[in-house]
C-alpha cells in the first residue's frame, strides 16, 4: 500500500524555478556617477578626515555595495569611527574592521566637517 501511495506524492518538475523567479524579481540599484563638484567635496572631506584621524571622529558613510549575483547593488550606510586609511588598497578601515573602498563612497558626513571650512 505504501509503494502505491508514493507514486501520487508531489513532484516538482521545475526544480529551482521558484528561486530563479525570486532572484530575477529582486531589485538592485546602479552605482550613480558623482559630479565633479561632488568628487571635489568628497576629496576635501577625505583630506580632513585623514588629518584628524587621531581624534577618532565619528562619521557617517554612504557607499555602494555591488551585488554578488546580478548586475547592480545597493547603497549602505555605515556610522562609526575610521581607524585607518589603507593606501595600497584605497580603503577606509573602521574600528569594527569594516573595509570601505574609497571609490565607492557617495557621501561622507560628521561633526568633524562642520568645524572646518570645506
Amino acid at each position: 500500500m505504501r509503494d502505491r501511495a508514493a507514486q501520487f506524492s508531489p513532484f516538482a518538475a521545475l526544480t529551482g524555478y521558484d528561486d530563479a523567479v525570486r532572484e530575477t524579481a529582486r531589485h538592485t540599484d546602479l552605482c550613480a556617477e558623482l559630479t565633479e563638484d561632488m568628487k571635489a567635496l568628497l576629496d576635501a572631506k577625505l583630506r580632513v578626515l585623514r588629518e584628524r584621524l587621531a581624534s577618532e571622529p565619528t562619521v557617517r558613510i554612504v557607499y555602494f555595495v555591488p551585488d554578488g549575483k546580478k548586475h547592480g547593488g545597493a547603497y549602505t550606510v555605515k556610522q562609526g569611527v575610521v581607524r585607518a586609511f589603507e593606501d595600497h588598497t584605497h580603503t577606509l578601515v573602521m574600528t569594527d574592521r569594516t573595509k570601505i573602498p574609497i571609490d565607492r563612497i557617495r557621501e561622507l558626513d560628521g561633526a568633524i566637517f562642520g568645524i572646518c571650512e570645506i
